[in-house]
């Protein structure tokens, strides 16, 4: 895994550093105005860049949900994981045989019965952002859920029983 290096740019924002185990080096610099500018340094000398990237808030904010897997999820993905404290966003896959196919959210009664959030429903072609209660699972399908480890759990119970 990528090490990270968090620090305050007092005035300006935030620093991240990204040491990836590709031995490549990212800094990412997050503007308090909402402006991130990405820059990639050369592997032999670590203080010259490579090239720079500047984008505007919603910029960012579409090449995250890119990177992170909401316009397009590689096949080899089935299930991943993203950690913020105790918040945890997953990508769980609805098996054929699960006996929620077919089953609204409203009638799986997801949050009463797990707590946890469905954000999205992602399937060949087509993505539902923040699906409402009517919004059923089909086969197939990847639904990106939020919650805590143990809601998420919860969620998958109730994806594979009904």
């Amino acid at each position: 895994m990528a090490t990270i290096r968090e620090s305050d740019l007092p005035g300006i924002g935030k620093k991240f550093q990204v040491d990836a185990n590709s031995g490549d080096r990212l800094v990412i610099v997050i503007h308090d105005d909402g402006r991130r500018e990405l820059y990639h340094f050369e592997d032999d000398d670590p203080e010259e860049t490579i090239s720079q990237v500047t984008l505007e808030d919603d910029e960012a904010r579409q090449v995250a949900s890119i990177i992170g897997g909401m316009q397009y999820k590689p096949k080899a993905l089935e299930s991943i994981q993203v950690s913020l404290d105790e918040l945890v966003i997953e990508w769980a896959k609805v098996e054929p045989h699960y006996k929620s196919v077919g089953k609204s959210i409203a009638e799986l009664q997801v949050r009463q019965r797990t707590g946890a959030t469905i954000l999205a429903f992602v399937e060949k072609g087509r993505q539902k952002i923040n699906p409402g209660p009517e919004d059923r699972l089909t086969a197939d399908m990847t639904v990106v859920v939020a919650g805590e480890r143990q809601q998420i759990k919860l969620f998958k119970e109730l994806l594979q029983n009904g």
